[in-house]
């Protein structure tokens, strides 16, 4: 039997406004690497604004554990620039904090996920209720399968931490592969081996333009979720290929969409 269409989203950003555990977590994590650490600030329990500022430029989850710490570190550039020109050298900036605080990328993301797994354990429904849904996003999913149309999630997110919020949302997608599972235009192409993707929506430009680059996939629609974590210029000269995806666009059905 030929299986539905299919519909593949990104989830932070396009499904779930996460803003406020992304920062307890990484604040928390980041407290636990540096707690033998004198000469640090105390980082705040509200979310600073430039952590706001800089989360459409997070593409993986140990990113957010630097930035916090990185916000503590007295001579960081972060501290002596302000966020705006963190961003405009961002992976460089990235790479020299790592250097000097001697971390990596996989101890961040394990120290990220072990204070994840720790919260849910100890407060699940806090943990749940720290994310909202995006508005509008949740009720369009959900109408999906009266156009006969599958929906599945790919996520830089752990898929264990993933597939706790969707269940909360009342989403179960057909497919789901957090970042154990490999880089979205790999299980993009995957993914269309066996259904007919009939868009990709996501909320990082580059994510977007790298799947356009890939010639096997290159002909799958892809939309730029215009209510997710954009960066300033990113609505601003979208290849052609690219579409802005409005929420009255997202209401209406997918026959319409562009």
């Amino acid at each position: 039997m030929k299986p539905n269409p299919i519909l593949v989203f990104d989830f932070d950003g396009v499904i779930v406004d996460g803003i406020l555990e992304y920062w307890n977590s990484a604040r928390k994590a980041c407290l636990e690497l540096v707690e033998t650490r004198k000469d640090l600030n105390d980082l705040p329990l509200e979310v600073p604004i430039e952590f706001k500022q800089l989360r459409p430029w997070v593409k993986n989850g140990w990113e957010m554990v630097l930035l916090a710490a990185e916000m503590r570190r007295k001579n960081s550039p972060l501290v002596l620039n302000g966020p705006i020109d963190f961003a405009a050298e961002y992976a460089q900036n990235c790479h020299k904090a790592l250097k000097a605080w001697d971390w990596n990328p996989k101890q961040l993301q394990i120290t990220l996920d072990k204070v994840r797994n720790d919260a849910i354990k100890i407060n699940k429904e806090k943990w749940l209720a720290s994310h909202v849904a995006f508005p509008g996003v949740q009720q369009r999913i959900s109408q999906l399968a009266n156009e006969k149309i599958d929906f599945a999630v790919l996520t830089t997110k752990s898929a264990r931490f993933t597939s706790e919020l969707l269940s909360h949302f009342n989403l179960y997608p057909k497919l789901l592969y957090g970042h154990e599972s490999g880089k979205k235009p790999n299980l993009l192409l995957k993914i269309s081996q066996t259904w007919s993707i009939q868009g990709f929506i996501e909320d990082r430009r580059a994510t977007l333009e790298t799947v356009l680059q890939t010639s096997e996939i290159s002909s799958i629609p892809c939309y730029l979720a215009s209510w997710g974590y954009l960066k300033p210029n990113d609505v601003k000269n979208l290849p052609s290929k690219i579409h802005l995806l409005k929420p009255e666009t997202l209401m209406s059905p997918l026959a319409s969409w562009p």
